[in-house]
């Protein structure tokens, strides 16, 4: 393991998300924390796999993937923020801190700086590999990644579109991947980086199981921490009982059957 270039994309981390609590602070729109955050994990991953010493395919095949997820990824965010009002996750946050607020979200987006290494990390002991390029595996690993990037394109672009009719002011979302799951985006953003064990995992496997902690990861920050809770909590105030029927019918995670529904 290059400790010496894992060293250099956390410090590197570390600089950029002080840089997106620099920007909150300045223009009062968090939004583009997130934003940030994704190109942040995207620099983070093509610098890992242009420098690791895997087999030169696998690290080409790590670019690219890493690369099309975060432009993908971020221009979404950046288009979604552009204009639009602060995000009601982190309002409700920087309201209970208070008159702490500037350190905490600080403090906050370390947080985030650690959970993008961790990211970075599983794409770098991708990159690094050495089993030359594809495996079976890996060919799994592609397919993988492509289905979760364009899923989660698809589930961004029917909300969009929904967000555009006057339904969306007091009504839920429902048609599309959307009446399959609460939240495709989510799923489908944690079925990415389930890609990256599939490239990373050797035998014997060394380092190469800490990029396990990726998928890991994502799962848990999305379903238990700053993904559904927030958001769901969200919904129920503006919408309520509305709210509460799509929860009663519709899985919030995994894509599966609606229930109360017989299948046609």
């Amino acid at each position: 393991m290059d400790v010496g270039l894992l060293t250099v994309i956390a410090v590197g981390l570390v600089v950029i998300m002080t840089g997106a609590w620099a920007i909150q602070r300045a223009t009062r729109s968090s939004g583009w924390i997130d934003t940030i955050w994704s190109f942040a994990v995207g620099l983070g991953g093509v610098v890992a796999a242009i420098f690791a010493d895997g087999d030169s395919g696998r690290r080409i095949a790590a670019f690219l993937i890493i690369a099309v997820w975060s432009l993908r990824l971020g221009l979404h965010i950046a288009g979604r923020t552009r204009g639009a009002d602060e995000d009601p996750r982190y309002a409700k946050l920087i309201e209970e801190w208070g008159a702490s607020a500037a350190l905490r979200l600080w403090l906050f987006l370390q947080v985030q700086a650690l959970a993008a290494f961790i990211l970075v990390l599983a794409v770098y002991l991708a990159a690094a590999n050495p089993e030359p390029f594809p495996r079976f595996i890996d060919l799994l690993a592609v397919a993988v990644a492509i289905i979760a990037i364009g899923g989660e394109a698809i589930s961004d672009r029917q909300l969009a579109a929904f967000r555009k009719t006057s339904e969306a002011k007091n009504s839920v979302m429902e048609v599309g991947l959307w009446r399959y799951s609460r939240h495709p985006n989510y799923f489908f953003e944690w079925l990415g980086w389930c890609a990256w064990p599939l490239l990373a995992i050797t035998m014997p496997l060394g380092w190469s199981w800490l990029s396990l902690l990726a998928p890991l990861l994502i799962y848990w920050l999305l379903v238990h921490v700053s993904g559904i809770p927030p958001l769901e909590q969200h919904m129920l105030a503006s919408r309520g009982d509305k709210f509460r029927a799509l929860q009663a019918r519709v899985n919030a995670f995994f894509p599966g059957p609606r229930k109360g529904e017989s299948l046609t």
